[in-house]
């Protein structure tokens, strides 16, 4: 596990969070294709926040885009770097998930978020703040909306619409079991939405989120409960 320190210069107010956000949203890449579906590697990220000790733990998982069998896992436990503000919240996550990367002893591929990509208010969720500043194809796959809408779909796994901010479509509404209540998928960086739809049907083989979150998701909460001493 890796400690991590907040690092000099964060952003301590909102307003110097938006002019980050402003600065980095203009280097997003829209135009690349990203990596084909199961193939080679694609790499899970989450956090898990203890505000009262003032702690967050982020985990990466890698897993082979093929077979889903992790090929590695790392985690990192650090200070919260920055106060709850709805819009910004990469910046309470972005430093511990770095440092889990960076911790990776094998290059992630294809990087899922557990959160948004342009599927934000600002167009620039933790998938696009991720990939700008590690420059990997990454993905937001998120479980609600946020404060956007899309229309009907239908019942069968696959099913799916666009995911609308007035008439935009910033993401999509994808149904990954039958029946069941969709995720939320958002381009981050260096990938396209019809590839990052079609990486979420790979990585939903049995549940309704895909094994990248779920195993993040159980990893960064052990490491918290670690790191509290738990």
């Amino acid at each position: 596990m890796t400690t991590v320190r907040i690092p000099a210069g964060w952003p301590a107010t909102e307003g110097q969070a938006r002019a980050v956000q402003d600065e980095l949203r203009e280097r997003v890449v829209l135009d690349e294709p990203g990596p084909p579906p199961g193939t080679g590697h694609v790499t899970g990220v989450d956090v898990a926040y203890d505000d009262e000790r003032d702690l967050v733990a982020a985990a990466a998982v890698v897993l082979d885009a093929a077979s889903l069998a992790v090929v590695a896992e790392t985690t990192a436990v650090g200070r919260i770097s920055f106060p709850y503000v709805p819009g910004l919240l990469a910046f309470r996550e972005i430093p511990t998930v770095l440092a889990a990367l960076d911790a990776l002893p094998c290059p992630p591929g294809l990087v899922v978020c557990d959160g948004y990509g342009l599927a934000h208010p600002r167009r620039f969720g933790l998938a696009s703040h991720l990939g700008v500043l590690t420059g990997l194809p990454t993905i937001g796959v998120a479980k609600n909306p946020f404060t956007f809408t899309h229309g009907d779909l239908a019942a069968p796994r696959g099913s799916a619409a666009p995911l609308l901010a007035g008439e935009e479509e910033v993401g999509r509404a994808l149904r990954t079991r039958d029946g069941v209540k969709p995720v939320y998928v958002s381009v981050g960086h260096r990938a396209r939405l019809d590839a990052a739809c079609a990486h979420v049907l790979r990585l939903t083989p049995r549940y309704r989120l895909p094994e990248t979150t779920r195993l993040a998701d159980a990893l960064c909460r052990r490491a918290l409960r670690e790191a509290a001493g738990e």
